[in-house]
């Protein structure tokens, strides 16, 4: 009864959405919104299962001829998708080999052994990663160890939200910690910007970061305060098969890093992050490491989080084909005549509430060009306001769907939609303003 009630609901919002977008929009890009809002409040409410819900781009988009089922279907066998499983083979082979007791015990020893102390280790961690590894596979490696804490499920929650929100936190602390980031630099260049120093980069987002860093630390941690975290750390030393694994994630992170470019300074490897993540996952089957055994260990992979980047990057393409995302920017132009603080709130919220519901790579990579033209058109800090929407795409933390690490925490099955989405728009409102704020008062002065 409750799930018909839920899908009724969806249904509902769904239809109303429809009704209302028509109004300012054409008939795909209203069904497309409506599609959306259908689907978001489906994973929301847990009308159906998360990864029956992630399938139905294959199925909607098509048949309101939004994009053509090829075009769909395509999404779910991104890259990232890739990346993903292949860092989840890794995840699973230190979880089953109990690695992560060993790391964890490491870990602790450096940190306060309470329950706020662990969650700003792992926030910490997570983001300082994140600033020159990517945050997916961040969150990766550091899922299962933090999970392995506690047997409270909320402590796990936290943890497990705690580690993806400080990889998104963390991945605009250098010019290379996360894709819009890039994006960014190369749009600078292609314009015949100057870009932006790596050093003055990250002087100037270091503020933002270690208060971000402290805000989110510290909600995640009310009631925490007295709450002992006491794992049973008793192990011994490395056995074989740990040995192993810690070889093939040490190797992977030492590729990783050389494999990571600093420009101008250095162009690293140049090879795929995804091949070098499912590379190191696959090799864990085969001799001399045959730690994971496919008939066994596939039941632990979460097909239905690799669906939701499906998902995610469905609705992205959707909005670039529809041309919905331009259709939203033009709206920007009417905003330029507002106070100068009032405008750049109003790009900070509609960047950030927009990559919820789509890729962060897709959106600024269509936002950047607008905004330049609208800031330059309207006698504005045109590389101001394009750094506030890049860093603004990487804050998103209310849907699995924004961002990798919100998928991957998902998938640890101690995070729901709803206590993510409770979390996450009292992030995303504390991120749009403390990104205003310092735009404002300090990246003014320096850009």
């Amino acid at each position: 009864m409750i799930q018909t009630k839920n899908i009724t609901i969806a249904l509902l919002l769904g239809l109303i959405t429809f009704s209302i977008s028509q109004l300012f929009f054409t008939l795909p890009q209203s069904a497309l919104l409506a599609s959306v809002v259908l689907m978001i409040t489906l994973w929301t409410n847990e009308g159906l299962p998360l990864g029956v819900v992630s399938l139905l781009p294959i199925i909607l988009f098509p048949a309101f001829d939004i994009i053509n089922t090829k075009a769909a279907a395509m999404n779910y066998s991104n890259p990232i998708v890739y990346l993903f499983l292949g860092g989840f083979m890794i995840a699973i082979a230190v979880e089953k080999t109990s690695l992560h007791k060993w790391i964890a015990n490491k870990m602790l020893g450096l940190f306060p052994k309470t329950a706020r102390g662990i969650i700003f280790a792992l926030i910490i961690t997570s983001g300082l990663l994140s600033s020159v590894l990517s945050n997916t596979t961040t969150t990766l490696l550091l899922l299962p160890i933090a999970l392995f804490l506690s047997q409270d499920n909320k402590l796990k929650l936290r943890f497990a939200l705690g580690i993806a929100y400080g990889a998104s936190i963390g991945g605009i602390l250098t010019p290379i910690g996360t894709p819009p980031n890039l994006i960014l630099m190369g749009f600078m260049s292609e314009i015949g910007m100057p870009a932006i120093p790596f050093f003055q980069w990250m002087w100037m987002v270091t503020p933002l970061v270690l208060v971000m860093f402290i805000i989110v630390g510290t909600i995640l941690s009310i009631g925490l305060k007295d709450v002992k975290v006491a794992p049973d750390l008793s192990t011994p030393a490395l056995n074989r098969d740990q040995k192993k694994v810690l070889f093939v994630l040490l190797g992977l992170i030492f590729m990783l890093f050389i494999n990571a470019p600093i420009r101008p300074y250095y162009n690293g490897l140049g090879l795929s992050e995804t091949g070098i993540l499912l590379g190191a996952g696959l090799l864990l089957f085969a001799p001399p490491f045959s730690i994971l055994k496919w008939k066994e260990d596939k039941k632990e992979i979460p097909f239905e989080i690799m669906f939701l980047f499906g998902a995610g990057f469905a609705i992205a393409m959707a909005f670039t084909k529809t041309g919905m995302a331009e259709e939203i920017a033009s709206y920007l132009l009417a905003l330029t005549s507002l106070p100068g603080v009032l405008f750049m709130l109003a790009v900070a919220a509609l960047i950030t509430f927009s990559t919820e519901i789509t890729s962060n790579t897709a959106l600024i990579s269509i936002m950047l060009p607008v905004l330049y033209a609208v800031s330059e058109q309207a006698g504005l800090n045109t590389t101001l306001f394009m750094m506030l929407a890049t860093i603004c795409a990487s804050y998103a933390f209310m849907l699995p769907i924004a961002t990798p690490p919100n998928a991957i925490a998902m998938s640890s099955g101690v995070v729901t939609i709803k206590t993510m989405a409770t979390y996450g728009i009292i992030f995303n409102i504390v991120g749009i303003i403390m990104i205003v704020i310092i735009a404002k008062y300090f990246w003014a002065l320096v850009l």
